[in-house]
């Protein structure tokens, strides 16, 4: 496809996009023509700019949004979108086959929906909207069919679980409450509970099956477990009181059966999990084996295996290493690059100073996307980002700053031990920092934020890792592609994070895999990236135990390596600009990264269009072009 081709697709999103700046004295203007006119420089540093408050455009050209067109499928994702929240709304329980039951006959109907689509009458980007939605909708399916599975694995441990589902179920249908027949319910929960409790507590002579009873499975229970015990909650408190014959009837039953629940969730952690009261929660995942990885790389639209995929991260890895050693050796370590990471490790500023260190780099990073005419940054975007802590507890998962809007900081406070507050301060030093504000902020995750809610925030449907993660992630390569990094000790802390995010797409597959366990990923996060153990814990206790996709971990390397060699292949080959390419990405909404190159090249699409883009084949060199 041919420059001019490109440009005239992106004409009019440009267009918007300058009159938001055009205005501004203290932004760059935007040239008219979408080709790629030179961006003029602010007089005024980016620190400077920052305090003198609100940017002097706050409200975009009308017009300009009138005449905007979107989709034809629009109105038809925005309807599945509202209605299928409105059902986990009101079906709120994961595991309950109300829920699993109505969710699956939303799918199924709207699966038939869609095949009725005439789809060679659809535009090409409300082609894409289809086959977005429906990859979606079958991502839905198999998440539920995994959840059925689960549940069905826990059922021996979770006999009563249906019980209080049922409960919850006819309340929500507004079903007369009769309080003798809830009080019997009550009782045949509290006595299966009970009894089970019981079994684990003091198995009978010769009954090993509370043995057998993995870590994993006791785990996952007592977290359902605690669920039902908050849905048990809310039922008897709707009635408590408002229906007195209700609480004549089941306060006693009740209060016996949160008891029993209670006492149930403890022994399952103390017992067979290990996890005592006052101890840091255990790293207890479960791998969800290779079949449902490779569902799940499907639904991300990767055409690769997960060896393939391991073998990616681990030429990205060996790269990072020998890159390492070049900088320890200007910094006069030698090959021991460890030792250099222990000197830039050092270098973390006092308490109290962490917040203005973070502020300086993100001014930093503003200027330096303006510098090099990179991308168009909205005056409101730049100006309405703000700072928040992280708590002490809170870091126990999340020991680095995190972004968005609100731009969240990792630091030691005065009730952290002496270990934590070193820890903390060692992996948050300015150099680390240096390569990861970009990732957080702008262009990261504070503009993707801004923009996606703004351009197509229907495609927020469609959201995935590969597009937030990777994306933001890619901005790390392109600052070390153009240099960004002239200091030894700022390149160390660049490629500590890009080690790390290899890693994670090494240890996170080899885990789902039935390959690694939880120990073994926190020494290889150790030894072949240089953590410390404490924030190489708390990485992989967010990875396993947490809400995250299996693929989550993946997705920060893999779709920045996509969004690298779409790079590679639209700008580096002459179709595009920085800005015109940039610009086209955040414009046009969140999905998987196949298609987002599929809407940049407007390559023709079929209904059942599948994952073909072998992207590994045409990426540079890493570390540059």
């Amino acid at each position: 496809m041919d420059h001019a081709s490109v440009s005239g697709g992106i004409f009019v999103l440009m267009r918007r996009l300058a009159q938001l700046v055009a205005l501004s004295a203290l932004c760059v203007a935007v040239g008219a023509s979408v080709a790629g006119a030179q961006a003029q420089r602010s007089v005024v540093g980016i620190a400077q700019r920052h305090v003198q408050g609100p940017p002097t455009l706050l409200a975009p050209d009308a017009n300009l949004l009138l005449a905007e067109r979107g989709s034809e499928m629009r109105g038809v994702v925005e309807r599945y979108t509202a209605d299928r929240g409105v059902l986990i709304r009101r079906y709120t329980q994961q595991y309950s086959a109300s829920q699993r039951d109505v969710l699956a006959k939303f799918y199924d109907a709207w699966t038939a929906q869609l095949k009725a689509i005439d789809f060679g009458k659809l535009s090409h980007d409300a082609k894409a909207d289809h086959v977005l939605l429906r990859n979606s909708i079958e991502e839905a399916q198999d998440e539920l069919r995994r959840d059925a599975k689960i549940y069905a694995d826990l059922n021996g441990l979770l006999p009563f679980g249906d019980s209080i589902f049922a409960l919850e179920d006819a309340r929500r249908r507004m079903e007369n409450v009769d309080g003798a027949r809830s009080a019997k319910t009550l009782v045949f929960i509290t006595t299966n509970v009970n009894a089970l409790r019981t079994k684990i507590e003091t198995p009978p002579r010769g009954d090993s099956s509370a043995a057998k009873i993995s870590a994993v499975a006791a785990y996952r229970a007592a977290e359902v477990t605690a669920t039902m015990r908050t849905t048990l909650r809310s039922w008897f408190q709707f009635y408590n009181g408002y229906d007195p014959l209700f609480s004549w009837w089941t306060g006693a039953p009740y209060r016996s059966a949160d008891s029993a629940l209670t006492n149930y969730q403890k022994v399952l952690r103390e017992k067979i999990v290990g996890w005592k009261k006052g101890d840091d929660e255990p790293i207890v995942g479960l791998p969800i084996g290779r079949a449902a990885i490779e569902t799940s790389i499907r639904h991300e639209m990767l055409p690769y295996s997960p060896e393939e995929l391991i073998a990616i991260a681990q030429k990205e890895l060996d790269w990072g290493e020998g890159e390492m050693k070049k900088a320890s050796r200007e910094m006069g370590f030698g090959d021991d690059w460890k030792k250099a990471m222990e000197k830039v490790k050092q270098s973390y500023v006092p308490p109290g100073e962490q917040v203005n260190m973070v502020r300086d780099l993100e001014f930093e990073a503003v200027q330096w996307l303006r510098d090099h005419d990179m991308i168009t940054i909205p005056p409101l975007a730049q100006d309405v980002w703000r700072i928040e802590m992280i708590s002490p507890e809170r870091q126990k998962t999340s020991p680095f700053f995190l972004g968005g809007e609100i731009l969240q900081v990792a630091y030691p406070t005065d009730s952290m031990s002496d270990d934590d507050k070193m820890m903390a301060m060692r992996g948050n030093n300015p150099h680390f920092s240096h390569a990861t504000v970009f990732h957080e902020m702008i262009p990261g995750h504070h503009m993707q934020g801004f923009m996606t809610s703004r351009y197509y925030p229907y495609r927020r449907e469609f959201g995935t890792p590969f597009w937030s993660e990777g994306g933001a992630f890619y901005w790390e390569t392109i600052l070390w592609d153009n240099g960004f990094h002239s200091k030894p000790e700022d390149r160390i802390g660049a490629l500590f994070w890009r080690m790390h995010r290899a890693a994670r797409i090494m240890f996170s597959l080899n885990f789902h895999l039935g390959n690694w366990t939880p120990p073994q990923c926190i020494e290889f996060l150790i030894d072949r990236v240089g953590h410390e153990r404490a924030n190489a814990t708390a990485e992989v206790r967010r990875s396993f135990n947490g809400s995250y996709g299996p693929l989550y971990q993946v997705a920060y390397m893999m779709g920045g390596l996509q969004f690298r060699a779409l790079h590679h292949e639209m700008v580096d080959g002459g179709k595009l600009t920085n800005r015109q390419f940039h610009d086209f990405v955040y414009t046009h909404g969140s999905m998987p990264v196949e298609m987002v190159r599929v809407l940049m090249l407007k390559q023709p699409l079929v209904r059942d269009f599948g994952t073909r883009w072998k992207f590994a084949a045409t990426l540079p060199p890493p570390g540059g072009k």
